[in-house]
């Protein structure tokens, strides 16, 4: 069973997205919760644009926002996307963490401990190690880590830096995202 669904990703990662989300049944029962390397400013127009391949509701994550299930919550850009024990976001400005803000590690640990074993976190395609300390957090609180396979990755060494130091529940083409989502219930 999953509480909670979320997908980290930088370079590369926008793509995958965007063969994905259309093919996500609009009645998961879940969220999903998106968190990808974007600069300040830049892509304020993301959530309008996975809005139009989905019938899921696509909007980016508020302050103290409950979270719910068959909703796609984006991390806005310039702030570190945490999960409260309550399942609320909180929206943090503090320093980068592996040169990035929103950083994946903060969104996997945090959520870590709010969903513990009922979690599931796919790191995609990017080029620095973001995400996998974050991977390692959700394995110790008993959640499932999945990775984009490195070979079909735009860039592969976030996902092979997963591998490397992490065990890994699930390696997954793109073309088998989705069916692995849809099959979470």
């Amino acid at each position: 069973m999953c509480d909670a669904f979320i997908i980290g990703g930088s370079a590369g990662s926008l793509d995958v997205l965007l063969k994905v989300l259309p093919e996500i049944q609009p009645d998961i029962p879940f969220p999903i919760i998106i968190v990808i390397h974007r600069k300040h400013g830049a892509d304020s127009l993301l959530p309008d644009l996975l809005s139009s391949r989905t019938k899921l509701i696509v909007k980016e994550a508020d302050e103290k926002e409950k979270i719910v299930a068959g909703t796609v919550y984006i991390a806005p850009s310039d702030y570190h996307l945490l999960i409260e024990m309550d399942r609320t976001f909180s929206l943090d400005y503090s320093e980068k963490v592996n040169y990035s803000r929103p950083a994946i590690d903060v969104t996997f640990q945090t959520a870590a401990e709010a969903y513990k074993n009922k979690l599931v976190c796919l790191l995609l395609s990017g080029s620095n190690a973001d995400g996998v300390k974050g991977l390692k957090t959700v394995k110790a609180w008993a959640g499932k880590a999945v990775i984009q396979d490195p070979e079909s990755a735009q860039v592969a060494y976030m996902p092979e830096q997963a591998k490397k130091h992490v065990e890994i529940d699930r390696i997954l083409r793109i073309e088998d995202v989705a069916e692995f989502i849809n099959l979470l219930r």
